[in-house]
């Protein structure tokens, strides 16, 4: 077995969510991933959630950060300086998410490391990037959603604004970070030289919100709050009731799909409706096409509606909670969990999470070994950068 990143060695220095959901998947493709933290209770997301039994290796934490090697420095001592510098010397890429400036008053900022190792792919991660008026601003995720205008596009017209029920931001960086960072190893096979990446999540969203931003930038129209209706703007792409008081959620923008709807729901009579003809009569006539869907779909259960449709070729999905979700027999196939034994755990130890979410022809990616306990690999690596057993102790690292 191998996989596409086997003897890329990353230095992480990041914490929380986006930086290290970046060297996730990195670990996931085979990168080997040192997580540089801080003395005392390490990553604050070690900690994350209301059940404090679960402090040291929280749920959050363990969903991306399996399979990596914990080193502790205090970054402030010279002497955990020059670990830093040794380790990095010997890696790949780095990547870290203080602060712009802060990794320069550690003597560790690009221009300081980068005649240790001229290929390194050094990766900062910020709010607002690494210049301009806002560099030294504070950011996390819900405050990217909300200076985005990523709160402005969910919802009806007239809701108030309302963030993603989940770190959309944090996590699309990391996303981000990681394909920039895979972009400049390769250009670093083909020219043997490293890159400085500066990655900010404000960028990123903007990015990732394309299809609501462009429209805007060349028509000037500000994008419409349509809630459950789709980009379309088709009313045939909405969600519906079920005979069972569950909702499913259909998706028919093409013509096609619509006569097959048509044909497939015994309603040949839209096909010749001057109302129904086009998008554009349906979309015109929004009203009058959802009661008739409304009537249909009232006939039977959701699950009935999504398996006949969905087989038809018809676009059509029952609205599940994440419990419901993630205990589709289909995850099995696609390999989307993975399991992991988590020693100290409450409860128990055996636990899944989720893993890249593609798959290869072969040699897939993944991770089979748990989250590091905090320092947990310091004295090895330490020794292995050519620390004596007094500096060792010296630098106060904690097992």
């Amino acid at each position: 077995m191998s996989l596409p990143l086997e003897g890329i060695r990353v230095a992480d220095f990041s914490h929380v969510m986006a930086g290290p959901f970046a060297t996730h998947l990195l670990r996931m493709l085979g990168a080997e991933v040192i997580k540089i933290e801080a003395p005392g209770r390490g990553d604050a997301m070690r900690n994350y959630g209301a059940d404090r039994r679960y402090d040291g290796m929280a749920p959050a934490f363990i969903g991306v950060n399996a399979g990596k090697k914990s080193l502790v420095l205090d970054l402030k001592q010279p002497l955990a300086q020059e670990a830093a510098r040794r380790l990095i010397a010997t890696c790949d890429v780095l990547i870290e998410n203080f602060r712009p400036g802060v990794m320069a008053k550690f003597g560790l900022d690009y221009a300081s490391v980068r005649s240790l190792r001229p290929e390194l792919i050094y990766c900062s991660i910020s709010g607002y990037g690494q210049n301009g008026p806002r560099r030294d601003w504070p950011a996390i995720d819900n405050i990217v959603q909300a200076t985005t205008g990523m709160m402005t596009l969910g919802g009806a017209a007239g809701d108030a604004p309302a963030k993603v029920g989940f770190p959309v931001v944090d996590t699309l960086t990391g996303q981000t970070a990681a394909f920039a960072i895979l972009a400049a190893l390769l250009r670093r096979q083909r020219e043997r030289r490293g890159e400085y990446i500066d990655v900010a999540m404000f960028d990123a969203s903007m990015a990732f919100m394309t299809s609501a931003i462009v429209p805007y930038l060349v028509t000037g129209n500000p994008p419409e709050r349509t809630g459950n209706i789709g980009y379309s703007g088709q009313p045939t792409s909405a969600v519906f009731a079920a005979s069972d008081g569950r909702q499913i959620s259909l998706g028919v923008v093409q013509q096609a799909q619509f006569e097959a709807l048509a044909r497939e729901v015994g309603r040949k009579r839209w096909l010749e409706d001057p109302r129904f003809l086009t998008p554009d009569l349906r979309r015109k006539h929004s009203a009058e096409m959802r009661d008739e869907l409304d009537r249909v779909f009232a006939e039977a259960p959701a699950e009935h509606w999504e398996t006949r449709l969905s087989a038809a070729g018809i676009p059509c999905g029952m609205i599940r909670n994440v419990a419901e979700a993630v205990s589709l027999p289909a995850l099995e196939s696609r390999r989307l969990k993975l399991g992991l034994k988590v020693p100290g755990l409450p409860d128990r130890e055996q636990v899944e999470i989720v893993n890249a979410g593609f798959l290869f022809s072969e040699d897939q990616p993944g991770v089979a070994s748990p989250p590091p306990q905090h320092g947990q690999h310091s004295e090895e690596i330490l020794k292995s950068l050519g620390f004596s057993a007094a500096e060792i102790r010296a630098l106060h690292i904690e097992d």
